[in-house]
């Protein structure tokens, strides 16, 4: 073959994406033209990717896992991608998405921050636009972060809808990502999600002190043959388990925490209050 690049998957993980895609393409007998077709992609931007002149956007990554009958399994284009663009921060959590497309309860905690499945899109962006300053990722990064934030969403309106519970630390309410209308849209946006019939919100108070279970973030799935696996975060790497051992602890502390939170019908009424600047 005339021009060939060699091409070396351990120089970079967008080296690794484009490797593990011409190495696919080859082992069906495709040549670009013929992945092009199968892809809607034009045959010069695969060979970009595979020679990585060109960085795959989350479009492609979900097209080639078409083109290559990889969807709904765990080794998807989409979850290198993900990979690719958040590295170790968030080891795990494409892997996680993709059981959370499929869970048939989900079960949130956060602190700090609302949780992507319930951002509107101006909060997500800011906090997105907030890691391009601090140089955490490119504009371009951010704005494929922000899409597949949105994407996410759709898990909310699945037929039938997963159970979802969100129980949020009160910082997340009170802290003023983006200034006072940025937050008040998204304020809304908690109400519209606290109505829906397969959902439930509340709000852990700061007056639950030392008997809130957790400080940062956990995610639990239930899957619909009843298994458990978990997403917890720290500052530095994410971790999916999927080990009852583990896992159990984390239910039985966020039972706990569910307890100990406030009502769905206070948690309504100290946003509403919040809204109209009359809570302390």
């Amino acid at each position: 073959m005339v021009n060939r690049k060699d091409l070396n998957p351990d120089a970079s993980p967008q080296a690794a994406f484009g490797a593990r895609l011409r190495s696919s393409r080859e082992a069906h007998r495709w040549t670009q033209e013929g992945l092009s077709e199968r892809m809607g992609v034009s045959s010069g931007h695969i060979s970009g990717v595979e020679t990585t002149r060109k960085t795959p956007s989350l479009h492609f990554a979900k097209a080639a896992d078409s083109a290559f009958g990889l969807l709904g399994t765990d080794a998807t284009f989409e979850r290198q991608w993900h990979e690719m663009q958040h590295g170790s921060l968030l080891e795990g959590y494409p892997e996680y998405v993709g059981y959370q497309n499929r869970a048939a309860e989900i079960r949130l905690f956060e602190t700090g921050v609302i949780p992507g499945l319930l951002q509107t899109r101006e909060y997500a962006s800011v906090l997105a636009d907030a890691a391009v300053q601090r140089g955490d990722v490119t504009p371009e990064q951010a704005t494929e972060r922000v899409n597949v934030q949105i994407e996410q969403q759709a898990t909310l309106a699945r037929t039938p809808p997963p159970l979802i519970f969100a129980v949020l630390d009160e910082s997340c309410i009170r802290n003023p990502i983006g200034g006072a209308e940025v937050m008040d849209r998204q304020l809304s946006r908690l109400l519209e999600f606290a109505g829906q019939a397969s959902t439930f919100l509340q709000i852990a108070p700061y007056s639950m002190a030392e008997r809130k279970p957790f400080r940062r973030l956990v995610y639990l799935l239930t899957m619909p043959d009843r298994s458990l696996m978990s997403y917890v975060e720290s500052q530095t790497q994410g971790h999916l388990d999927r080990e009852l051992s583990s896992v159990l602890p984390l239910v039985r502390n966020y039972h706990q925490l569910q307890i100990g939170a406030a009502s769905q019908a206070d948690s309504i009424a100290m946003i509403e209050d919040l809204r109209k600047g009359t809570l302390r």
